[in-house]
């Protein structure tokens, strides 16, 4: 019988979402597919047995395991027939989504054990007791999808990670570390101090990724804020400085003219949007 399912019907949050997370005790034989789905899920076995069948590999579960279905790929799961599973699961969605799941080894192995006693496991009792919520149930239920990702990578991280795929990763840590703090004086030796890597080997993996050098990136980062910033509020110059990492208000003006060929003043004069 199945005793809950839900299904998240916000979709503000297009990086990572929970679309759905529900509970089942099987009867002998249930089964679902072959069929592919739209979504990532996960499947935890509570008790009883199963089959997996995914890539043309069959999988044998029971208690404690848990299976991952990757969307566009043809699967088919089965209850036994003595001793049918029951199971719960966590369907997510989103443009980050897999992104997340490259740092750990689950695209590689669907299969994979949580334990009685893991912490994992108890993000699918989470799941449904924040499915009794009202008020906010979209912000709960996110939140445990991030601390469950979070946990999925610290206990399942990718091994053998290729040279080229850790250039990459440092170039992404490097573009979060400029979203998250181009207000604050960073500049390209922070940001390597911040990885751990040397500046002039950063400044090679950043030039040959985007074709931007850091320095420059960050420059173009921080006048395109300044720009929104003159455009729809009318804030102090110096206050626009401030808020995107400069101090001195006559040096951030000599970059800004520099880059848009007219003064912050003269940008907002053409280009103010009150909103």
């Amino acid at each position: 019988m199945q005793d809950y399912i839900f299904s998240n019907e916000y979709f503000q949050n297009i990086d990572a979402t929970v679309y759905t997370c529900g509970y089942e005790s099987c009867v002998p034989g249930h089964s679902y597919g072959p069929a592919v789905r739209s979504g990532y899920l996960i499947h935890y076995v509570i008790d009883g047995k199963g089959i997996f069948k995914t890539k043309n590999k069959i999988y044998r579960l029971s208690s404690g395991d848990a299976f991952l279905i990757v969307p566009g790929t043809l699967i088919y799961y089965e209850a036994d027939l003595k001793n049918p599973w029951t199971y719960t699961w966590i369907g997510f969605q989103g443009i980050k989504i897999k992104q997340y799941l490259n740092r750990t080894s689950l695209l590689d192995c669907p299969v994979f054990h949580y334990g009685r006693d893991d912490r994992i496991r108890l993000c699918h009792e989470k799941m449904y007791e924040a499915n009794q919520s009202f008020e906010n149930k979209d912000l709960i239920m996110n939140s445990i999808l991030y601390e469950y990702l979070f946990m999925l990578a610290n206990k399942f991280p990718k091994k053998n990670i290729s040279v080229k795929e850790r250039k990459v990763a440092y170039v992404e840590e490097a573009l979060k570390y400029i979203e998250s703090n181009y207000s604050y004086n960073i500049n390209v030796h922070s940001i390597a101090d911040f990885l751990s890597i040397d500046r002039s080997y950063l400044h090679r993996l950043f030039k040959n990724t985007t074709g931007l050098s850091l320095k420059n990136y960050l420059l173009n980062y921080r006048i395109k804020k300044a720009c929104d910033l003159l455009a729809h509020t009318d804030y102090p110059i110096s206050a626009i400085a401030r808020s995107v990492g400069y101090e001195d208000a006559l040096y951030f003006s000599r970059l800004f003219k520099n880059k848009k060929d007219c003064t912050p003043s003269e940008y907002r004069l053409k280009n103010f949007n009150s909103i």
